[in-house]
């Protein structure tokens, strides 16, 4: 291109110029005049007709074209190929991939910036940085406020994918064949009222049985008798061991609270009742009372034409217990109780528990196939190789059929009362299952968790996004006070939270048998004192026996539950112990108080207490060369017990405590040695070059860490 033509195509641009002028005073409404053309006194531009529809860029940019291919064919020469300049990309905004639960430093890494980046974005925030870490999990609604603000965008990670496991868990086997059936004993449930004499008619009943069989007079006996805890504890987990119940009512008391709660659970569980009216032999009995009151609880006696039998009774006397047994195989026959003692054990834990001599020891109604020594057994999250079983006398068996009740010796840990029992093939199927099953709850653990969290997440982003509206017609002054505000309370807050979890707190719930008791109780506990102890929380207290709310309750706060003569029956007991949680009864209120005391001085942190080893007085002071500096050693003699040159020492100086650290050298004579006894003499030096005066004493001390007591005098 020649300069003739480069000028001409200038005269384009300055056109191109003015015409972007004058279209941006038409639209200021600025007068025409007010706009002078620049031009160009070397070659006269073309006339160009523009109508304003042409003024845009692109049409011009085309005319332009044209104009310049005529100014070039004119010249006779074509148009040659121009580099023009490289069109800038459009910049692209970072991509930073977030997830759930991220702290800071895992954002900053996200992002490829350092940790004060991600401080920085977070300024004027609702968040508190004073209590930011950088191992300090941010919510969603800062993650991406941070990454809005560093001018990125954002994008959900992909969650690996857990591969899913097969489902390994051991299961009961299909109904047995009909033909392989046969007859077995009952498992029967005594049920009452307290002090109606359940406990004492499960003895009798049992000893009663076992002479019976010696004597040959039964021959169809009753399989297992279990206590009202156990019966309850397994009708709440679905089970149904029980075939029969027993249900004892006192012929001087009638029926009681207890006794409707009894009658409900047989209800529930589909369960027979027979009648045992006990204490007969008292002179106030009235066992006619007793069957009419049942009539009002659907406890129809045979003498009132109903299918329950009623036998009067006495069970510390030991009168009509056979009557009762009798009744009871009756019964079981009408049943026609059957079950499959081949293959495969089925079962039901009734209760658990350590033996010291024995490791975990369970209590278990054997319900199908029939166990013997050597069986791999699973339930719960436990399993075992049975060891040894023992029969409801104590005696050792070689197997157990089904509807016998076997302690079972071999677990490997303790598991839950109302589990189920189930046989596998192998030591590491029985590994398989187990694993699989904690497997299974941590899953859902995991799955609670997350839900937890999602609602906590969003009852957040909702506060957040209710705070920003309600900022969003504030000046910036206004805003900044607000904000300001918030980070205040937010501080004010989460410095009170932090203040409260590390204190040092004891909760207790307190149950009594009667107000009065649980009044006396408060009153002893008003007068505690912490100061700087451990502090006493009652965080609930009632009247009654231990419940599951108690538990519940106590596992919430992780407190301690105290009673003062009241119950908590077996179920409940194993329900704390398996959350952890501690349960104290007692029936003496000095005694209470003593176990409280106890508990609160566990909470405190030990002492650390100087246990002296040896004591020894400085006779002579003298220096010795040690490379190019001198180094004060000091003769002593010992005067009680021993120096021990691992112990710790210290140096007194009229009583008072200069210097205390460990020895840098003990000598006796020439010889280096590790410990001097009483009266003899030796040298020893300090660290830090200390110096010694003639009549310092040295002490030779360990530390011993000693369990604190609290200083509260309830005043007896």
């Amino acid at each position: 291109m020649n300069r003739g033509m480069m000028l001409k195509l200038e005269n384009l641009v300055q056109l191109h110029c003015a015409c972007r002028q004058l279209h941006s005073l038409s639209y200021r409404k600025i007068h025409r005049t007010q706009w002078k053309p620049v031009k160009s006194s070397t070659y006269p531009m073309q006339p160009i007709q523009l109508h304003p529809q042409f003024w845009q860029t692109d049409t011009f940019i085309s005319v332009a074209l044209s104009q310049y291919r005529l100014l070039a064919t004119k010249e006779g020469k074509r148009p040659g190929k121009q580099k023009l300049p490289p069109i800038k990309p459009k910049i692209e905004r970072q991509e930073v991939e977030i997830q759930q639960r991220m702290t800071v430093e895992d954002l900053a890494r996200a992002m490829d910036k350092d940790i004060d980046h991600v401080f920085e974005a977070l300024l004027l925030t609702g968040i508190d940085l004073d209590s930011l870490e950088p191992d300090s999990i941010l919510e969603e609604v800062w993650i991406k406020e941070v990454v809005k603000k560093s001018g990125m965008k954002y994008k959900w990670a992909k969650l690996k994918q857990e591969k899913v496991r097969e489902n390994k868990d051991a299961a009961r086997r299909p109904p047995a064949d009909p033909a392989l059936l046969t007859p077995r004993p009952p498992v029967v449930t005594i049920l009452g009222h307290v002090d109606h004499g359940k406990t004492t008619l499960l003895d009798s009943l049992r000893k009663t049985q076992v002479a019976a069989m010696e004597a040959g007079g039964i021959t169809q006996h009753i399989g297992a008798f279990l206590g009202h805890a156990a019966f309850s504890a397994m009708r709440a987990r679905g089970t149904h061991v029980t075939d029969i119940v027993i249900l004892v009512v006192a012929a001087e008391d009638g029926v009681m609270k207890q006794t409707i709660e009894s009658i409900q659970h047989a209800k529930n569980a589909k369960v027979p009742i027979i009648l045992a009216i006990n204490k007969c032999d008292k002179l106030e009995a009235d066992p006619e009372r007793v069957k009419k009151e049942l009539l009002a609880h659907d406890v129809v006696c045979e003498e009132y034409g109903g299918d329950v039998q009623a036998v009067h009774m006495s069970a510390l006397k030991g009168e009509n217990l056979m009557a009762l047994a009798e009744a009871t195989v009756a019964l079981a026959e009408v049943l026609e109780l059957k079950a499959d003692s081949t293959g495969l054990v089925e079962g039901t834990i009734i209760e658990s528990r350590t033996d010291q001599g024995r490791g975990p020891v369970t209590t278990a109604i054997i319900q199908r196939g029939t166990l013997r020594k050597g069986c791999i057994l699973v339930a719960g999250k436990s399993w075992a190789k049975v060891r040894l079983m023992f029969d409801e006398n104590s005696k050792t068996v070689d197997e157990a059929t089904p509807s016998m009740p076997v302690e079972i010796v071999g677990w490997k840990e303790v598991p839950s009362a109302g589990a189920e029992i189930l046989e596998v093939e192998s030591e590491q199927r029985a590994r398989e299952v187990v694993d699989w099953r904690n497997y299974a709850e941590q899953q859902e653990k995991i799955k609670q968790d997350m839900e937890v969290i999602e609602a906590k997440q969003k009852e957040h982003k909702d506060a957040y996004k209710k705070e920003r509206e309600s900022l969003a017609n504030l000046t910036w002054r206004q805003r900044k006070a607000a904000l300001y505000k918030t980070n205040k309370h937010l501080i004010a807050m989460r410095s009170k939270e932090r203040a409260e979890s590390d204190r040092n707190v004891l909760p207790v719930i307190v149950k009594g048998d009667v107000d009065g008791s649980i009044e006396a109780i408060l009153n002893i506990l008003d007068s505690y004192n912490a100061n700087d102890e451990c502090e006493l929380d009652v965080i609930h207290f009632g009247v009654g026996d231990i419940t599951e709310n108690d538990i519940n309750l106590a596992e919430t706060f992780q407190g301690v539950i105290y009673g003062f003569s009241v119950n908590a029956n077996k179920s409940i007991q194993q329900l704390a112990a398996k959350k952890g949680i501690k349960i104290k009864l007692h029936n003496i209120v000095y005694h209470l108080i003593e176990d409280l005391k106890d508990e609160l001085s566990s909470k405190l942190p030990p002492s650390v207490v100087e246990h002296i080893i040896g004591e020894a007085s400085v006779l002579a002071t003298f220096c010795v060369t040690v490379g190019k500096s001198k180094v004060p050693v000091a003769g002593c003699r010992v005067q009680k017990g021993q120096l021990d040159r691992k112990m710790k020492f210290k140096l007194i100086r009229n009583r008072d405590v200069v210097w205390k650290g460990f020895l840098t050298s003990l000598k006796h004579h020439k010889d280096d040695v590790q410990v001097i006894k009483t009266g003899m003499d030796c040298g020893l030096s300090l660290d830090k070059n200390i110096e010694f005066n003639i009549g310092d004493e040295i002490i030779c001390y360990e530390e011993k860490e000693v369990e604190q007591t609290i200083s509260w005098d309830p005043g007896f």
